[in-house]
């Protein structure tokens, strides 16, 4: 298995960087549009290799999935939370309950506990 990892990520990297010999011209990124940018008075732009500016959409959309998902499961997040704070307490409760700290002068609670063999 520890092969094929390693081989599916030379393929990985051998891809990226195939994609980026093949992109390697200088494109002009604008935050605006030409005519909303004259318009409003901000013209800011920056000239990058186009495969940055791939890689770089690609690790944000991948971030912006993770902080999504991590939102999104807060709630299942919360419910086991509390789930194994309850079963530690349950836990907790049967343990003390078998150590013995019962008054074991009652005849009733003598009877309940005492095996049917021994009866």
């Amino acid at each position: 298995m520890r092969y094929i990892k390693w081989a599916f990520l030379a393929l990985l990297a051998l891809c990226l960087i195939t994609v980026g010999f093949a992109n390697r011209e200088v494109v002009n990124l604008q935050l605006l549009p030409e005519d909303i940018a004259v318009f409003a008075g901000i013209s800011a732009g920056v000239s990058m290799p186009l495969y940055l500016i791939v890689f770089a959409s690609v690790i944000a959309g991948l971030l912006i999935g993770f902080v999504w998902e991590w939102l999104r499961e807060h709630k299942h997040r919360s419910v086991a939370s509390s789930s194994r704070k309850e079963k530690a307490a349950l836990e907790s409760e049967l343990r003390e309950l078998k150590t013995g700290s019962r008054d074991t002068n009652d005849d009733v609670l003598a009877l309940l506990e005492t095996p049917k063999s021994a009866r």
